[in-house]
């Protein structure tokens, strides 16, 4: 009997569904989004949640905790680095699963799951905060042009040099 056993088994042993999860959850983490069955998806969403909320939290324990699960360096520093700054400010629901209809070969349900704050499509304010910063530097120029501008123009007389002067000047540097 399987009283209070709740998660899916996925037909497959312990330790391969263990390293099927793992692996899974480092082209999550890679690729943002991966194309899988509605079962796998289900059961890597209960996996892969919790490593993204330690994540949230840049620890060498919080590290260490998340690489015993998904045994990839390349993951777990792009998991870090790029994926929890993301995140930082989202209290759960860190994936989405989107149902795609069947396989061709034997008609298994199949899904898209990806990362939620990755989608430009569904984030269109994500694109709102990445606006250029103006320089400090430009509007103080434009200030400096504009004061010169309106400043009165003076004119000063420049002297050209005669031919006197410059025939006394040669005769220093021959002597």
């Amino acid at each position: 009997m399987r009283h209070g056993k709740k998660f899916n088994h996925l037909g497959r042993t312990a330790s391969h569904r263990s390293a099927l999860l793992s692996n899974m959850a480092c082209s999550l983490i890679e690729h943002k989004r991966i194309n899988t069955t509605v079962a796998k998806a289900k059961a890597l969403r209960v996996y892969v949640e919790p490593l993204l909320t330690k994540a949230k939290e840049d620890t060498t324990h919080n590290r260490r905790i998340v690489f015993s699960y998904l045994q990839s360096k390349e993951a777990v520093t792009e998991l870090f680095r790029s994926v929890a700054p993301k995140i930082a400010e989202r209290n759960g629901g860190y994936t989405r699963i989107i149902k795609t209809g069947f396989r061709q070969g034997d008609a298994a349900d199949m899904a898209l799951i990806e990362l939620v704050d990755f989608n430009e499509l569904y984030n269109p304010n994500a694109e709102e905060k990445k606006t250029t910063r103006r320089s400090r530097r430009a509007t103080t120029a434009k200030k400096v042009e504009a004061v010169v501008a309106d400043a009165p123009v003076v004119e000063e007389k420049v002297e050209e040099p005669t031919a006197e002067a410059t025939d006394s000047t040669e005769e220093k540097t021959e002597e």
